[in-house]
């Protein structure tokens, strides 16, 4: 197979799938690149058609809409999300589900909002799943210890995990304010009570290791995948740049110190945006991973 040949193979299932999604309709560009991203994962994790998946996070449908089409007609993606129908701007998570629900991916997928992983009202059957994806959703997480005991229920209901979320190991200059801008944002949150940012806490690969670990999953392949040409760190840099002087006036119980340092974080990243002229994203650490033959409940 030439390697022409594959190109415009992939470009043809990459506009199938945008097809599919709202958010394509109106930022077809970008939601290309998104879906080249995703479909990098979804390769990596193997699943194939006629698999069972549960997505957790799943958001507008980025990472479901690529599921659906490696699973196809004959599997099944159960995405479920915290977050209510009208969340997200400018197109909602309810609005974007709907959108693909009724597109030629659809017929494989539910997707069901205001679902608490964590309640006791969220069942699924033992080994309901052939893989549960946690994809780019970790770091919404309040906790390490939410984060834990997530992965520690769901080994119940799914024989393998798959797991993608941005890599802090950078490796290269054009990666360091968008891993500059998330520090700062994970710093802002050590003092909400209750928010619906897109960095809650940051996880780093060796904390993902252990939590996995601790909670009864064994990781049997991984790797750290860069797609250069996705927007989420100039993405991320912008919100700081123009948002963190009202998240720090709305935040209490600050220490001057801390707040001393942030400021003086800003003019690094401001200054890092001067000296590069691309603001790249980091990786992304992928893994699938099986569940431990020994494992001794933390109680869930």
């Amino acid at each position: 197979m030439s390697q022409e040949y594959e190109i415009d193979e992939r470009q043809r299932i990459v506009d199938e799938i945008v097809s599919c999604m709202a958010t394509g309709q109106e930022h077809k560009d970008v939601q290309r690149i998104q879906t080249e991203h995703r479909l990098k994962l979804v390769k990596f994790w193997g699943i194939q058609p006629g698999d069972t998946v549960l997505e957790i996070g799943c958001g507008q449908g980025d990472t479901t809409a690529v599921l659906a089409w490696a699973t196809g007609s004959d599997g099944l993606v159960h995405g479920i999300d915290v977050a209510t129908r009208d969340y997200g701007s400018p197109i909602t998570v309810g609005d974007s589900a709907n959108y693909l629900l009724d597109s030629k991916l659809g017929a494989p997928i539910q997707m069901d909002y205001e679902v608490d992983v964590l309640s006791f009202d969220t069942h699924f059957p033992e080994d309901a799943f052939d893989y549960v994806v946690i994809s780019h959703a970790s770091w919404y997480m309040a906790s390490f210890e939410e984060l834990r005991q997530i992965l520690e229920r769901v080994r119940h209901w799914g024989k393998r995990l798959c797991f993608a979320e941005w890599d802090t190991r950078i490796e290269h200059i054009q990666q360091f304010p968008h891993l500059l801008a998330v520090l700062i944002q994970a710093k802002y949150e050590c003092f909400k009570e209750n928010s619906t940012a897109n960095i809650r806490t940051l996880f780093t690969v060796d904390d993902i290791h252990r939590v996995a670990a601790e909670a009864g999953w064994t990781i049997e392949r991984e790797q750290s995948i860069e797609s250069v040409q996705l927007q989420d760190g100039q993405w991320e840099t912008d919100m700081v740049l123009n948002t963190y002087e009202d998240e720090l006036d709305a935040l209490f119980d600050v220490p001057d110190k801390l707040r001393s340092l942030i400021e003086s974080e800003v003019r690094m990243l401001e200054h890092s945006v001067q000296q590069t002229d691309v603001i790249g994203s980091m990786a992304t650490y992928v893994f699938v991973a099986s569940r431990a033959e020994t494992f001794k409940s933390g109680g869930l």
